[in-house]
């Protein structure tokens, strides 16, 4: 089966390429278009797209799928050659940050420096790591019951955990994040293949631990994060020899606007330098 990726970028091409991987059953609208524009006005070529059962790109029927981590990283490089981009500072958001790390074992040649945000390290963990917050995995319960193929009940469920999945420094924008997950189911060429982000498996760079990560990383973690605690982003980042932790108080597992401005200094200047 040939698998087609929908992308976009913003900036100029003549700048530094910066490669955006988006969670698990979110679209490449998730990471927002203003945050997208303001990072390609500091000088850099942003290109962001859809993971695989998400947005435009290639999908499966529900409970078909069969790729792994290696698969969506082999995802990202064939992105990075549509826009013949050879080397981008690569970007990861929570599910998308385990893909961005998996970028990097599988094609180390590819990747410029690595930023990790609301993510945890892959590979084998000492099982010391909290879990979920109680009242997060109470939300998270009702996915199991979930009839899939009805999109109005699938948007509700989707609002009610962005809200679940929220810090504790800023109120929640109930109208933008309903607005936004209509514009993405809307824009899904199936809606119900989200349900297969539950299922990918782990590439063969499973074997190997966050610290054979060779480039330059940065580590951006809310201290409210109720998936995946601080600690995760902590332990990353000291998996990592020389790599830097930013940690947005009172932030969740998120990209809430009022965090852009702190986020955006910390991906600017980590992806300043040429590598």
């Amino acid at each position: 089966m040939t698998v087609e990726i929908c992308s976009e970028t913003f900036g100029e091409r003549s700048d530094p390429a910066v490669l955006l991987i988006m969670g698990a059953m979110a679209s490449m609208l998730w990471w927002p278009d203003e945050f997208c524009r303001r990072l390609a006005d500091s000088g850099r070529f942003v290109i962001r797209y859809d993971n695989r059962d998400t947005g435009r790109s290639t999908g499966y029927e529900p409970g078909t799928a069969t790729y792994t981590a290696d698969d969506m990283a082999d995802d990202a490089i064939a992105v990075l050659d549509e826009h013949g981009v050879d080397r981008a500072h690569v970007v990861g958001m929570s599910m998308g940050g385990g893909v961005a790390q998996q970028v990097v074992l599988d094609h180390p040649d590819r990747v410029l420096s690595l930023t990790a945000i609301s993510t945890s390290a892959i590979g084998d963990q000492d099982g010391d790591l909290p879990g979920p917050s109680s009242q997060y995995m109470e939300h998270a319960a009702a996915f199991e019951d979930l009839d899939w193929s009805d999109t109005t009940a699938l948007a509700d469920l989707l609002v009610r955990d962005a809200r679940a999945l929220s810090g504790t420094r800023h109120a929640f924008d109930d109208a933008a994040a309903r607005e936004l997950v209509k514009r993405d189911l809307e824009r899904a060429n199936d809606p119900s293949r989200l349900v297969n982000h539950d299922s990918v498996g782990g590439g063969e760079g499973k074997a190997r631990r966050a610290a054979d990560i060779g480039v330059p990383l940065l580590v951006i973690h809310g201290t409210a994060d109720p998936l995946l605690p601080l600690q995760h982003g902590v332990a990353l980042a000291e998996a990592v020899p020389g790599a830097t932790l930013v940690s947005i108080a009172g932030g969740g597992h998120e990209l809430h606007e009022n965090d852009w401005d702190q986020m955006l200094r910390a991906i600017v200047a980590h992806t300043a330098a040429p590598r």
